[in-house]
């Protein structure tokens, strides 16, 4: 009855969500200061991670590799799982 998750795919299209996702937020927080707050928490986290230009792929990528982990686990829990 349920369908069965693709843990890859989910990942990778969580993962790139997840990414620019981050990727955006710093830069719009580069200019107009909104964000700052949820910014400095993941700037304590991810090395390398600040409002400057490499911080931003910096960003990305920390980001993509976070959300893919995530959601590939959470596909591949949900297949193992499933009745």
């Amino acid at each position: 009855m349920y369908a069965k998750l693709n843990p890859l795919k989910l990942g990778l299209a969580a993962g790139i969500i997840c990414g620019l996702m981050i990727f955006i937020m710093t830069w719009i927080s580069m200019y107009t200061g909104y964000g700052l707050f949820w910014l400095s928490q993941w700037m304590d986290i991810y090395p390398g991670f600040d409002l400057s230009i490499k911080g931003t792929f910096i960003g990305l990528l920390f980001g993509f590799v976070d959300g893919f982990i995530f959601f590939f686990v959470l596909g591949w829990l949900y297949n193992l799982f499933k009745p």
